[in-house]
């Protein structure tokens, strides 16, 4: 009966244990690389926000993210300005590293940006992927997310496909875990329709902010509730994958 009863208590005891560790993973960290749609933004009365920016929101405080993404930049970039070099020297083994580029790769008038899809591109994210493991931390790579592009028949223009392309083929070439947030964000606004899509992008009123004293409607950068949603859709795509970093996630609503 004594034997029972401590078997009892044992079992009682693991089960205690595993669901003290799913609700308090152990830390981690994970850095955040792209451009302006990921980064965070410095002037907060002005609407743009990053979805990197809300991400923290949806995940418990055991995971720590830090963005290093930024406005402009392109893997080309990110690399010639020595930001990727210093990725790198903070970089710890076990951490995780997101990349999502492709929207400023893609500005073929800008040599120091540009990277064309079929062949620089994809040559940079495979050298960040090797960067990354040489660290012994884990690469995982975004697609780009979608543009507020609707030609005149209100259909979805899909103007990042090749590059959306050209990182799924590198993540499944080298095993990297792919989160293909243009496929997810261009259903979404898609879906959402040419009005329906519009409180998620950038819409300026004129006579309000310097940088635009006639206003004006941007179809790249989010809002609130745009860097919300795509946050939203990394998230749940963690979740749907069984991916490590889905133990980290505290909420789906915020």
């Amino acid at each position: 009966m004594n034997r029972l009863i401590l078997c009892l208590c044992l079992l009682l005891s693991l089960s205690f244990a595993s669901q003290s560790f799913a609700n308090n993973p152990v830390p981690a960290r994970l850095h955040l690389v792209g451009d302006s749609t990921m980064s965070v933004k410095i002037n907060p009365a002005y609407p743009e926000r990053g979805w990197g920016e809300l991400l923290p929101a949806f995940m418990l405080p055991q995971l720590t993210i830090i963005n290093h993404a930024a406005n402009g930049r392109s893997t080309r970039r990110f690399l010639n300005e020595g930001r990727w070099q210093l990725l790198l020297s903070e970089l710890g083994a076990g951490d995780y590293v997101l990349i999502q580029f492709g929207h400023n790769d893609q500005k073929i008038a800008d040599p120091a940006r540009y990277a064309a899809a079929d062949s620089d591109y994809p040559a940079f994210l495979r050298q960040f992927v090797a960067d990354i493991r040489a660290k012994n931390a884990t690469p995982l790579l975004a697609s780009s997310i979608c543009r507020r592009n609707f030609n005149s028949d209100a259909l979805l223009v899909r103007d990042l496909a090749a590059y959306a392309q050209a990182t799924a083929q590198v993540a499944a070439q080298l095993d990297v875990s792919f989160f293909d947030l243009q496929q997810l964000s261009c259903d979404f606004i898609a879906n959402a329709g040419p009005a329906g899509s519009q409180p998620y992008f950038i819409q300026i009123p004129a006579d309000l902010y310097s940088k635009f004293p006639n206003g004006t409607i941007d179809n790249t950068h989010l809002t609130l509730q745009g860097a919300a949603k795509i946050a939203q859709l990394f998230v749940r795509e963690l979740k749907r994958q069984q991916h490590p970093l889905a133990d980290y996630i505290y909420r789906e609503l915020l």
